[in-house]
C-alpha cells in the first residue's frame, strides 16, 4: 500500500507526460559529456582544451540565467521548455555533424555549445516551476523524487550507451542521439497543459528585483548557493574535466562510460530512498548527501581503477539525487509559485557562476602542481565547506511542509 501510494502522483496526465519528457530529454543529455569530451580529445589531447569547450557552454549559460528565470515566470513555462529543447537539439545535431564529417574545430564546437548553453539557461528555471504547477504542495515530494527517479534511469541507459557508443563507434554519433532526444522532449512537453499564471504587468528590472528579494530573505537558499559557488568550481575542475582526462590515461574511454552509468544507477537508488524515506528536514539531508561526492575525488587522485571508480561514482550518484530531490522540494513548498523560476534562476546563476572558473584553469594548475595534487586539495575542500553550511540553523532546521 505504501509503494502504491508513493506512485499515486503519477494519476496526474501532466505528471506523466513531464516524467517521460525528462527521462527522454535526460537520456540524451547522459551520452553527450562523454561524447563531447571525448570529441575534443580527438581535435585536442589538452585538458585546456576540453576546459574551453566546456566553458564556452557554461558562461554564456550563466549570462543568460537571470533572464531565463523572468521568461519562465512570464510565459507558459512549457512553451519555453519548447523552443529551448527545440534548439538544444538542432545544435547537438550541428556538432554531430561536424565531428561525424571530420570537420570539427575546437572554435566551432565552442560556438555550438554556446548556443547550447544560451538554450540551457531558459530549461532551468522552466523546469523548476513545472511540477509545483501541476500537483499540490504535499504531493511535492513524490512528485521531485519520481521525476529524479526518471531522470536517474536516463542517466544509467545514458551512461552504458555513451561507453558503448564512444568506445566503438565514436563520439559523434553520440552528440546525434543526443540531437534526437532533445526534439523528442519537445514534442512531449508540447503535450503538457501548464494552469495560467494570473500576474500584473510590470518591468523586467521590476521582476528581477522581486526574485532577488525572494531570494535574499530566505538565509537557507542563499547560504546553500553561496556554498555549491565553490563546491561546484571545484566539482567541475575534479570530475568533469580532469576525471575523463585521467580515465583517458588509465582505465580507457569506455571505461569512462560504465563509471557514468554507475552514476546513474546511483541516482536511481537515491531516488528510491528519497521516494521511501521522505526526509522531514530535506536540505539537510541534502547536504550530507553532498558529502558522499568526496569518495569519487580521492579516488581520481588515488585509485583510478575501472572498478574502485564504479563504486565511488554509484556513492556520488545517491549523495547528488539526495540533494537534488531535497532541494526542490524545499523551494517548491516554501517559494510562492509566481516567483520561483526567479529564486531558482538566482539559484542557478549563484551555484553555476563559478565553474567556468574551474574549467578554465584547471588545466594549467594540473600542469603545475599535477592532477593527483589538484584532486587531493579538491576532495579537502569540499568536505570542509560542506560541513560548514550544516551548522547554519536555517538549514538544519528547515523542515518538510506536510499535505
Amino acid at each position: 500500500m505504501g509503494f502504491r501510494q508513493d506512485l499515486a502522483v503519477l494519476r496526474h496526465r501532466d505528471v506523466r507526460i513531464f516524467v517521460s519528457a525528462r527521462f527522454v530529454s535526460i537520456l540524451g543529455s547522459a551520452i553527450a559529456p562523454v561524447a563531447l569530451v571525448f570529441a575534443v580529445l580527438d581535435v585536442s589531447h589538452s585538458p585546456t582544451a576540453v576546459g574551453t569547450v566546456l566553458a564556452a557552454r557554461s558562461i554564456p549559460n550563466v549570462v543568460f540565467l537571470l533572464i531565463g528565470g523572468v521568461i519562465a515566470d512570464r510565459l507558459p513555462r512549457h512553451l519555453v521548455l519548447v523552443t529551448a529543447n527545440t534548439v538544444s537539439g538542432l545544435t547537438q545535431g550541428l556538432a554531430a555533424a561536424l565531428v561525424l564529417s571530420g570537420h570539427a574545430a575546437i572554435w566551432q564546437l565552442a560556438a555550438i555549445e554556446a548556443v547550447n548553453g544560451v538554450a540551457a539557461a531558459f530549461v532551468m528555471p522552466a523546469m523548476t516551476g513545472i511540477l509545483p504547477s501541476i500537483v499540490d504542495r504535499g504531493e511535492l515530494p513524490q512528485a521531485n523524487a519520481l521525476a529524479g527517479f526518471a531522470r536517474s534511469s536516463a542517466m544509467i541507459g545514458g551512461g552504458a550507451v555513451a561507453g558503448l557508443i564512444v568506445g566503438f563507434t565514436g563520439p559523434g554519433v553520440g552528440l546525434a542521439v543526443d540531437g534526437v532526444t532533445f526534439l523528442a522532449g519537445a514534442f512531449l512537453l508540447s503535450r503538457l497543459t501548464i494552469p495560467r499564471i494570473e500576474r500584473q504587468p510590470s518591468s523586467v528590472l521590476t521582476d528581477l528585483r522581486e526574485g532577488w528579494h525572494e531570494f535574499v530573505s530566505r538565509q537557507w537558499v542563499w547560504v546553500i548557493v553561496l556554498a555549491f559557488g565553490l563546491l561546484n568550481l571545484i566539482f567541475t575542475a575534479c570530475y568533469q574535466v580532469l576525471g575523463p582526462v585521467i580515465a583517458d590515461g588509465t582505465f580507457g574511454r569506455a571505461g569512462w562510460g560504465v563509471v557514468s552509468a554507475c552514476f546513474g544507477a546511483g541516482l536511481v537508488a537515491g531516488g528510491i530512498v528519497m521516494l521511501r524515506l521522505k526526509p522531514r528536514y530535506p536540505v539537510r539531508a541534502g547536504m550530507f548527501g553532498m558529502l558522499l561526492a568526496v569518495p569519487i575525488m580521492l579516488c581520481l587522485a588515488l585509485f583510478p581503477q575501472l572498478w574502485v571508480m564504479m563504486i565511488a561514482a554509484f556513492v556520488l550518484g545517491i549523495g547528488f539525487d539526495v540533494f537534488g530531490i531535497g532541494w526542490e522540494t524545499a523551494l517548491g513548498q516554501h517559494v510562492p509559485i509566481d516567483k520561483l523560476s526567479r529564486v531558482a534562476s538566482y539559484d542557478m546563476l549563484g551555484s553555476f557562476v563559478t565553474g567556468p572558473i574551474g574549467q578554465l584553469t584547471v588545466g594549467y594548475v594540473a600542469l603545475a602542481v599535477s592532477a593527483r595534487a589538484v584532486e587531493l586539495y579538491g576532495a579537502v575542500l569540499f568536505a570542509v565547506i560542506v560541513l560548514a553550511t550544516l551548522v547554519v540553523p536555517s538549514i538544519w532546521n528547515l523542515r518538510r511542509l506536510e499535505a
